[in-house]
């Protein structure tokens, strides 16, 4: 049997491979996104989007932008904090809230957030000594704070609303709350696991070891997860339609299930895939209401901090390509011609002095 399972995987691992299996649940999770949105979104009335996009009120639109500015702000401990667990002390702060607002956000809206992220990081990094190895750690450690924080918020969310779920997974809501306690019970053989000791809490081998934060620094690693989670789960809430009504648990439970799928499918700025699984699990909302919704929470969170991020990066890319390099062959070349021997004929003749003219 053991023979037999060892030949399957390899044969596994030679013939299809993780990546290819990855690849196929993207776009399957993209396809069937695609035919959800597709299907839910016959019949809905544009010119009843517009009107309600006129209904929602400018201040709460103006609150929804603050969570917003918020979450982004909190994201950036997400680099920072791992940095400093890797030991990269000379990495300042504003150098880290850079890269993980620009590569998250660029990440996030083009697709595939592992590859593109890790893409812009590097090409910031790289600049402080940082090397492959150091930015697939931060990578990791940035990842593990993003799935604490949706695991520990889903879990209390799941097990004091867990029908806020069944209408997503079709489960029933004793089933919901079971996984929820898992979730939380997975967190806490987590935190055991950390306490047990320091060596029980490297990773790898072979030149690639990352130290996992210790008990109490995942409690504040976890506390960031939830504070973004929150700030976002928020400026959703302060965009829902205020008829039928809906508390803050079951959104935040329909959308980080929600942001979750968006995240799985790989799809640029969970195009289709969240916006599906949204309509679905909250059929209580008229649809134009809760496109409407969308809409404005897809401009807040990935339009205007897209453009944001990409005009830093363009900014950034400019000053050090192009500009700094020509201040520098500016000054060469003034360097130059104030160190360059004057010419002979401005060498000034020397004058016979009086005695020497009167020999």
């Amino acid at each position: 049997m053991h023979r037999l399972l060892t030949t399957l995987g390899r044969g596994f691992r030679e013939r299809i491979g993780w990546k290819r299996l990855g690849i196929f649940a993207s776009l399957l999770i993209i396809a069937f996104a695609i035919r959800t949105l597709v299907h839910t979104l016959k019949g809905v009335d544009a010119g009843v989007i517009l009107i309600a996009l006129t209904n929602i009120h400018p201040g709460r639109i103006a609150l929804a932008a603050m969570c917003v500015v918020g979450a982004f702000c909190t994201l950036t401990f997400y680099d920072f904090f791992a940095l400093r667990t890797i030991g990269k002390k000379s990495v300042p702060y504003r150098i880290a809230a850079l890269t993980s607002f620009t590569s998250y956000t660029i990440g996030h809206n083009i697709g595939a957030t592992v590859f593109t992220g890790g893409a812009i990081r590097f090409r910031i990094y790289s600049d402080y000594g940082l090397t492959a190895i150091d930015v697939a750690k931060i990578c990791f450690l940035s990842g593990l704070t993003f799935w604490l924080g949706n695991l520990f918020v889903l879990g209390v969310g799941m097990t004091l609303h867990p029908w806020a779920a069944s209408a997503m997974d079709l489960l029933p809501p004793a089933m919901n709350r079971l996984i929820a306690l898992g979730c939380l019970a997975g967190i806490a053989a987590y935190f055991v696991w950390l306490v047990m000791g320091k060596n029980r809490r490297e990773l790898g081998q072979n030149g690639w070891k990352v130290v996992l934060p210790s008990a109490r620094l995942t409690l504040l690693q976890i506390l960031i997860g939830v504070v973004d989670l929150g700030f976002c789960a928020l400026a959703m809430y302060l965009l829902m339609p205020a008829e039928p009504g809906i508390d803050f648990i079951s959104l935040a439970v329909v959308f980080i299930l929600a942001t979750l799928l968006g995240f799985a499918s790989h799809a640029p700025g969970s195009l289709g895939v969240f916006d599906a699984a949204m309509l679905v699990a909250l059929p209580e909302f008229g649809r134009e209401q809760l496109l409407a919704t969308l809409v404005v929470f897809r401009i807040l969170y990935f339009m205007i901090p897209f453009g944001i991020a990409i005009s830093i990066m363009g900014a950034r890319e400019l000053w050090l390509n192009v500009v700094l390099p020509w201040q520098e062959r500016r000054r060469l070349s003034e360097v130059s011609a104030a160190s360059a021997p004057a010419p002979i004929s401005a060498v000034p003749r020397p004058v016979k002095s009086l005695r020497s003219s009167q020999g």
